[in-house]
């Protein structure tokens, strides 16, 4: 059930191999250039809280909720690598 739930989660959160929502041809034509610095850095900063967030609920439903701190710390830098 784990491996379901991380593949779902891979795909919601558009990362590897499931980060086709933008294409390279697509980043200088797309929401890069669109957005000014402050939108682009709210839009990273909501992509990165998405995953965060995945990898709280994440880790009270699998783990326990047990140290949850360290899990999440560790869940996120296996998510991010």
């Amino acid at each position: 059930m784990f491996i379901v739930w991380l593949v779902t989660i891979l795909a919601e959160t558009n990362r590897t191999p499931f980060d086709f929502a933008e294409g390279e041809s697509e980043l200088v034509s797309g929401f890069n250039v669109e957005y000014g610095a402050g939108g682009f850095a709210l839009l990273f900063m909501a992509e990165y809280g998405n995953i965060i967030f995945i990898r709280y609920f994440t880790s009270i439903l699998f783990f326990g909720g047990s140290g949850i701190i360290n899990e999440i710390i560790v869940l996120i830098l296996v998510f991010i690598l």
